[in-house]
């Protein structure tokens, strides 16, 4: 299989033709983010995978954030069409960790470092994130570290 970027464009040539106005409009809305991030910067470059997964995450957590905004704001279509483009980026994304599984990923990566106290939040923060690796929110993970550094 090719690239993440690959499977994107070979999807959106599929919904094309399939007609699939929803998936249609949100690959090209994704692979249009994702050129934008590689054209960001002193050069363009291609991005790898995970760059890729990045930029796929971000657009996922803005759609979940438009369409509580929506929801809050009573207009129900508008956050039906925002959660809907959210289930389709999620197709490309990691299936997401439960707490549990968030708990004990980070308590382990915080003992292996040896981080005990709220001072080395920072530093703790740094090895949580890479053993969650994408997996998990960074909201949730903060949590998670702040209340075992607590």
């Amino acid at each position: 299989m090719g690239t993440l970027k690959d499977r994107l464009t070979d999807d959106l040539h599929t919904a094309m033709k399939a007609r699939d106005e929803l998936t249609t409009s949100t690959l090209r809305m994704a692979l249009s983010a994702v050129r934008t991030a590689e054209v960001a910067g002193d050069e363009a470059r291609d991005l790898s995978d995970d760059e890729v997964l990045a930029v796929l995450t971000k657009e996922a957590k803005k759609r979940r954030e438009a369409a509580a905004a929506f929801s809050g704001a009573g207009r129900a279509d508008q956050a039906a069409k925002e959660t809907a483009e959210g289930e389709v980026l999620d197709r490309y994304l990691p299936k997401q960790l439960t707490d549990a599984e968030i708990a004990e990923i980070v308590a382990e990566a915080l003992a292996a470092g040896g981080f005990t106290g709220k001072a080395q939040m920072g530093p703790a923060m740094k090895a949580a994130q890479a053993a969650v690796a994408g997996r998990a929110e960074g909201g949730r993970v903060a949590a998670e570290v702040r209340r075992l550094l607590a």
